[in-house]
């Protein structure tokens, strides 16, 4: 093999390998064999210096210093965003959008926000020529010999037809893991350490010497598009299917919505789950998908008008870790919880933080002893950010996950591909209590009067096994109760009455099935109208329903059909409790779709989703959102994934936009 092949070779593979840890977080590979495959490849250009070219992967470890940052005129502005801090805020932005496309369905979607610095790249021929920062939105610093340093930039974008001009704008940033390890190196030279990641990535981005950058592991998220030559995509969804597949990093967790409820309602999820990301945010992005409505909408001098953030408060503390210990939860999750040195955080004392799971402990590498950084944003429970390892006096042990449950000994069980550890009994008492707490709870049966003390005297007493057992109280074993007099007993007493007449929605969320909260609750209801006909339905039959899948209908079908899960529902039934439900309008019985499913993928020329959705419902089908066996049509646009594969799988009968059209009669 030629030295020119073998460098085309090695530069190929590595950028391969970029692409899989970067782009797919699934590298192939140790960093000890990438490094290998690093040094072959300067080690040929070495002998072969007429071979190495500016877009070689061994061209990201920094060049020489430059001299200053020269200043850079955007080729369109880089406008900043209107700021929201509460989600009615974004309601009534959402409306001011609505009011300037009249008539139109709008489709939101939801990024998360990273806090780095802001930059955009230009891509000309396909290889990367400029890295301006933001600056003032008009001209910004020219930092592309800093960009080149930037792990998962790709200096030459993937495939054969890249774009004669093309601008992405987005984030540099550092993970909180790299964080603590630069700042770790920082003590072992004596040092100061770093107080955060955006700080060192501000300061690092601006360096006149790449070298050092390029030991700072920078990275970087696409999130925008600026100037562009030859652009196909139409909506904010392709264009980052289209960065992806040139090879450049998207925000992950970008999800498109329907309806700026549904996106709203995704929000507060993903605030929730901030634990789980290993770089930091300052709030969510909310654009307009269409393309063509972003032009319509247009901007102000300031910022876009199809594009708002939900930014939100964020408090942090450094304390010390004290103890960690575990809890059940209602579906037997163990989740351990770290016990603080008490610190000021937002206002109030926080004393203990969760730890969410196994896996995270080990991410994190948290220790009993360690220093660590509290953090908490909006209204959830405060969250370990980071170890400050810099800090760590010795080498304390690590924490070991209970193998057995602590509360009733059963031995734990990891979920199959999941992160979470459960106790498998659903008798554990521990698990009992949170689940009455949960059933009594608003949202469920909304039981007046049955507080966390109280459930811990029932179960701890053995007058309460399961949820039946609370229909079957009495005034004299309630009056026995500490705190529990003659009236408090009547009114409990009322409330249990009360809540057997609160429908099938509440009963399904009550009961504490995996996955299914008061949204899918209220789905299931809607859909099948009484706990009979839902258990009746197949495991296809539930995952066919719009906004269940797979996932939950396995969940669903197992709780159902399980021993437990069908002892209870039998139980409660016997006690009176109603589990009824008004049912969705049924489909008319005349049409040419009459008693079909129907799935649509892909991108559509003629019709937006609702659009499509709404003439099947008209013409008598059922759309749906998942492919199973129960699937009669599966309506395919450009560009359709997993769906298609999986009804060609099935036998189920694809149809095009136009064959869809000729079987409604419409042309």
């Amino acid at each position: 093999m030629s030295a020119e092949t073998e460098i085309a070779r090695l530069r190929e593979e590595i950028r391969r390998h970029d692409r899989k840890y970067y782009l797919e977080a699934a590298p192939e590979i140790s960093d000890l064999q990438y490094d290998r495959l690093m040094e072959r490849l300067k080690g040929l250009e070495a002998e072969h210096p007429r071979l190495v070219s500016p877009d070689s992967p061994t061209q990201r470890v920094g060049g020489q210093p430059v001299e200053g940052l020269p200043q850079i005129e955007h080729a369109v502005l880089m406008l900043s965003i209107e700021n929201t801090y509460n989600l009615a805020e974004v309601r009534e932005f959402a409306a001011r959008v609505a009011k300037r496309l009249p008539g139109e369905t709008v489709e939101w979607v939801v990024e998360l926000k990273v806090d780095g610095v802001a930059v955009s790249l230009v891509y000309e021929q396909g290889r990367l020529a400029r890295g301006v920062t933001r600056g003032n939105g008009r001209v910004g610093d020219d930092v592309t010999h800093n960009i080149r340093t930037v792990g998962g930039v790709p200096l030459k974008l993937h495939g054969d037809k890249p774009p004669a001009l093309l601008e992405v704008r987005g984030e540099v940033y550092m993970t909180n893991s790299d964080l603590v390890k630069l700042n770790e190196e920082q003590a072992s030279k004596g040092e100061s350490p770093y107080a955060n990641s955006r700080n060192v990535t501000a300061g690092s981005i601006r360096l006149l010497d790449p070298r050092i950058c390029a030991k700072r592991r920078l990275r970087f998220f696409c999130h925008g598009v600026g100037a562009v030559e030859g652009l196909a995509a139409t909506n904010h969804m392709e264009f980052l299917a289209q960065l992806r597949d040139y090879g450049l990093p998207t925000t992950p967790n970008v999800t498109c919505f329907g309806s700026i409820e549904a996106a709203m309602e995704h929000c507060e999820s993903l605030v929730s789950r901030l634990h789980e990301l290993d770089f930091e945010i300052d709030g969510l992005v909310l654009k307009v998908n269409d393309f063509a409505q972003r032009e319509r909408l247009g901007a102000t001098t300031k910022s876009p008008r199809w594009v708002v953030a939900y930014k939100f408060e964020k408090y942090e503390a450094t304390t010390r870790l004290k103890h960690i210990r575990v809890q059940i939860g209602k579906t037997g999750a163990i989740t351990p919880v770290a016990d603080l040195e008490p610190v000021e955080l937002a206002g109030t004392i926080v004393s203990r933080a969760s730890l969410h799971n196994a896996d995270e402990i080990e991410r994190k590498d948290v220790r009993v002893g360690d220093v660590v950084v509290v953090e908490k944003a909006g209204k959830i429970i405060p969250h370990i950010v980071r170890v400050e390892k810099h800090l760590r006096d010795g080498e304390p042990a690590r924490f070991c996950f209970p193998r057995d449950c602590p509360e009733c000994g059963a031995r734990l069980v990891k979920d199959e591909g999941g992160v979470y550890i459960r106790c498998p009994n659903p008798q554990c008492p521990a698990q009992l209590k949170e689940r009455l707490r949960h059933f009594a709870s608003r949202n469920a049966m909304d039981i007046e009067g049955l507080g966390d003390k109280l459930v811990d005297q029932l179960v701890n007493q053995g007058l309460v096994r399961g949820y039946g057992d609370l229909y079957r109280l009495s005034l004299e074993k309630l009056s026995e109760l500490e705190r529990m007099g003659r009236k408090s007993s009547e009114n409990l007493l009322s409330g249990i009455e009360a809540s057997k007449r609160r429908g099938l929605a509440r009963v399904l969320n009550a009961l504490a099935i995996r996955h299914v909260g008061v949204r899918l609750a209220a789905v299931l209801a809607e859909q099948f109208g009484s706990i009979d006909e839902l258990m009746k339905a197949s495991e296809d039959e539930l995952a066919a329903v719009n906004e269940v899948g797979p996932v939950i209908a396995k969940s669903v079908y197992e709780y159902l059909h399980g021993e437990y899960g069908a002892a209870t529902v039998r139980e409660l039934a016997e006690l009176g409790i109603d589990m009824q439900a008004p049912r969705l309008s049924k489909p008319p019985a005349q049409g040419v779709l009459a008693g079909k499913t129907l799935v649509v993928t892909g991108t559509l020329l003629k019709y937006k989703r609702d659009e499509i959705e709404e003439l099947i419902a008209r013409h008598g089908g059922r759309p749906a959102s998942s492919v199973s066996k129960n699937t009669d049509y599966l309506v395919a646009g450009e560009k359709a994934g997993s769906k298609l594969d999986k009804a060609q799988a099935l036998g189920v009968r694809v149809l095009s936009e136009e064959e869809f059209e000729k079987l409604v009669g419409k042309s």
